[in-house]
């Protein structure tokens, strides 16, 4: 149910975001993808979200100390819930996974997988033409979304211009909102 609910949510995004932007979406939001796994990522992600004392912004914010924040999500992997956030700094990318109680850096770690690397550099392509922070881009979400939290936001490039996508959730409804970063 939660997963037909997604994809609905995807679907209305895509009609204002376009479809090629919810794609690429679906690959950094692990809720937004329709796989055929028993176990519902949208559902746990909602669920454990509800522990969470930290909010997006507060754990980009606390990961400045590692670098620049390009992109920022709660998530569940490997069955385990956090915060994280990619930065670039002298151009390396770390990892860094914020206490979601205490917004406290847990731990960094470089980027080195492939898939990572590629989203990380893309993010960070995105994120040097931007005049706005990431952090901004998600209160501004948030403050043209009654009652909703940010789950995540992705940096990428619209027709030249850098623009964020900021996943928000409220009750167990998803939807996409595009903030402009410059």
């Amino acid at each position: 149910m939660i997963r037909r609910k997604l994809i609905t949510a995807a679907a209305v995004s895509s009609a204002v975001v376009g479809l090629a932007a919810v794609v690429g979406l679906a690959g950094h939001y692990a809720v937004l993808r329709d796989d055929d796994d028993d176990d519902d990522e949208g559902e746990g992600l909602i669920k454990a979200f509800g522990a969470t004392k930290v909010s997006l912004q507060e754990g980009l914010a606390a990961s400045e100390q590692e670098g620049q924040p390009i992109s920022g999500k709660f998530e569940v992997d490997n069955g385990k819930f956090q915060l994280s956030v990619y930065t670039a700094k002298d151009g390396k990318f770390s990892e860094v996974l914020v206490d979601y109680v205490t917004s406290k850096v847990a731990k960094a770690e470089p980027i080195t997988k492939d898939d990572d690397l590629s989203a990380a550099q893309s993010q960070s392509a995105a994120m040097a033409n931007a005049k706005i922070a990431l952090k901004d881009a998600v209160d501004k979400a948030i403050g043209e979304s009654a009652g909703f939290r940010a789950v995540g936001v992705v940096p990428n490039l619209k027709e030249g211009h850098p623009v964020a996508s900021v996943l928000l959730l409220k009750g167990e409804q998803f939807t996409i909102v595009q903030q402009p970063l410059d």
